[in-house]
């Protein structure tokens, strides 16, 4: 379940997501690897992330059990009849008038694409009516939280952060414009919360908004995101949306809520001119006034491919600009004004850090290309399938 929640995560733009709700889909191996690159590092995420890698492999009469002398999982299979199964619904057609046409899909493919004793297994128990309504079911989330019941796991603060480093990644890597961002962000939250005497359980909590701050962004178009001049109205109003997207998806996280007010408030500002609830400074708590100067302090200091990162006088001269003018908490402005040069270091260490990890994520995908997306293309059963040459 695990990996079929995170099936798709290693499609970064939109319209990877798009391309891939065609049934007969084309060159889908880039984001099984990127998937599987994003989570390999971490031991929660690892197994999933060995599912996902194969998980668009057809079966080919026995020969998808491995893949150039790899074994593949057979959870790989299983998702990607799954997968599939989901890409067929029409989401503005009556599911249960669709049923035996996706049946009949379905098992026109077996063997060539699909795993036969799992297309056995869909036709029984595709056979009630109750399984094509779950999967359109605007609660589907709570049949999902009923099979979770005896599978929950409780995770220290050091574990979630290390889970949320996955996210950070998973925000950054969208986008070469942005590909460090969340990473210095959450380091500077982390260095000012530990200047400002936080105790360490409370300076990893703000480390994590940082790395969730922008989780949001993932609903906006990648054309915005990587435009390098001033975005239109209508672009920067889209834009504006990222942080009440990452405040709601948050919030439906038991144990998350005072995280999520660091991280999801980030744009709100003292005068209450901010966005996108307009909360004022006396109700932003202190790890929202904190995250929201690490998001504009990395921001202009961090090196970006259409300009280079302020210097550090040119730095603090805006940040308290800003605060001057009630936008942040001039307290800690002045905090960070007088330990500029440590919490800057930490910035560039952590963003150096996620530099080279953008690298190798851009060298194993180059790997994946050679590998999938040789000019040799063999079409099988009316699906395109890209194989090493």
């Amino acid at each position: 379940m695990i990996a079929a929640l995170l099936h798709d995560v290693g499609a970064l733009s939109h319209n990877e997501r798009i391309e891939l709700l065609d049934f007969e889909e084309k060159n889908p191996h880039l984001h099984t690897i990127s998937g599987f690159v994003l989570l390999n590092d971490l031991e929660i995420f690892k197994r999933a992330g060995k599912i996902i890698k194969h998980h668009h492999l057809p079966w080919q009469n026995g020969a998808g059990k491995t893949f150039n002398d790899e074994s593949v999982y057979l959870e790989s299979h299983i998702i990607y009849l799954a997968d599939r199964i989901a890409a067929s619904l029409n989401q503005k057609s009556g599911v249960l008038n669709q049923a035996g046409n996706i049946i009949q899909r379905i098992k026109s493919r077996v063997n060539n694409r699909f795993h036969p004793q799992f297309v056995e297994i869909f036709e029984t128990i595709s056979a009630k009516e109750a399984f094509w309504l779950d999967l359109v079911s605007p609660s589907i989330d709570d049949r999902l939280e009923i099979i979770w019941e005896d599978c929950s796991k409780l995770l220290s603060l050091k574990e979630l952060l290390d889970v949320t480093k996955v996210f950070a990644r998973i925000i950054d890597f969208r986008s070469r414009f942005t590909s460090v961002h969340t990473s210095g962000v959450a380091a500077v939250a982390g260095a000012i919360a530990g200047k400002m005497n936080w105790s360490e359980e409370d300076c990893i909590k703000i480390a994590i908004a940082g790395n969730l701050h922008d989780l949001g962004k993932l609903t906006v178009p990648n054309e915005i995101l990587e435009k390098p001049g001033r975005l239109t109205k209508e672009e920067y109003n889209i834009m504006k949306t990222h942080t009440y997207h990452s405040y709601y998806i948050l919030s439906k996280v038991e144990g998350l809520e005072e995280i999520n007010e660091y991280g999801a408030f980030h744009h709100e500002r003292m005068d209450g001119n901010g966005y996108p609830f307009k909360i004022k400074g006396e109700d932003l708590k202190e790890g929202s006034r904190i995250t929201a100067i690490a998001d504009v302090l990395t921001a202009i200091t961090e090196d970006r491919p259409y300009r280079k990162g302020m210097q550090d006088t040119q730095a603090i001269q805006i940040i308290e600009k800003m605060g001057q003018d009630s936008k942040l908490d001039t307290e800690i402005i002045a905090l960070v004004k007088e330990n500029f040069d440590q919490i800057n270091a930490a910035r560039i260490k952590a963003q150096q850090q996620a530099t080279n990890e953008y690298k190798a994520f851009e060298r194993k995908l180059q790997q994946a290309k050679n590998l999938y997306c040789s000019d040799t293309v063999n079409t099988y059963q009316g699906t395109n399938l890209y194989l090493l040459s």
